[in-house]
């Protein structure tokens, strides 16, 4: 078997926080340094907020996540506060001036009621003036069509075990596409989950966060705040609450 625990530190290992090499990680490591305060949501194992206080930074930091595997990895550090659970469970009134979703966390988001719930939730955390800052793909440039055994990751474990993961698309409906992620050691399938994410495009993401009460401050197509064009693969959106 393949343990949650086990997957929470693949993730780590797959996904490393590093500025230095990802254009999207310096772009939110310099938002958080500059905020007195930060709510990360959908935080999974910490490492931006665990960046941040090795950085240095001394204000607020709190991350919320429903994966309790993830969280455990988060939890080694102690001076960031940690909550298991959704946006929509907490119960934070105007105490952050900046709030996150990275790694796509957004299209976690399926349903309508799920998108306005938790777009109400981070309105109601943030203070006024505070911004929430997230971003999705671009539905236009269809990554998904790349989630295919053809593109399986071949890696070795920090515990040494030689795992394959590939991904498989099982449908497209509408906007949101599900799929499945499959690990395997030695030709032997160890864990198979299943996801759906929502591709919203720039239309519907700007009517569901004003119907929220945020205002939208800009849509980026890269990580150097470069307009959204035909060839663009993100919309990062920063939204401000009033």
């Amino acid at each position: 078997m393949f343990t949650d625990a086990e997957a929470a530190a693949l993730y780590d290992q797959l996904n490393p926080w590093d500025p230095d090499r990802w254009p999207g990680d310096a772009f939110y490591d310099g938002l958080v340094a500059a905020a007195p305060s930060v709510l990360d949501v959908g935080c999974g194992t910490g490492q931006m907020l665990h960046r941040a206080r090795e950085r240095g930074h001394t204000g607020r930091l709190a991350g919320i996540d429903p994966d309790r595997a993830s969280l455990a990895r988060a939890r080694r550090r102690t001076d960031v506060e940690w909550v298991e659970g959704t946006a929509e469970q907490s119960a934070w009134d105007a105490e952050f001036d900046l709030a996150t979703m990275t790694g796509h966390a957004f299209q976690c988001l399926v349903t309508d009621q799920e998108v306005t719930a938790s777009l109400a939730a981070v309105r109601t955390a943030l203070r006024p003036g505070g911004r929430f800052v997230f971003e999705t793909r671009h539905p236009r440039a269809r990554a998904w069509e790349a989630w295919n055994p053809a593109n399986a990751s071949e890696l070795t474990t920090a515990t040494g075990r030689s795992l394959r993961v590939e991904h498989h698309v099982e449908s497209v409906t509408g906007d949101v596409v599900t799929f499945t992620e499959t690990t395997a050691e030695a030709g032997r399938v160890v864990r198979t989950d299943r996801a759906s994410l929502r591709f919203l495009d720039v239309p519907a993401l700007g009517a569901f966060l004003t119907a929220a009460g945020l205002q939208v401050e800009a849509h980026y197509g890269d990580w150097h705040r470069g307009p959204i064009t035909p060839d663009s693969r993100e919309i990062v959106t920063v939204a401000r609450r009033p």
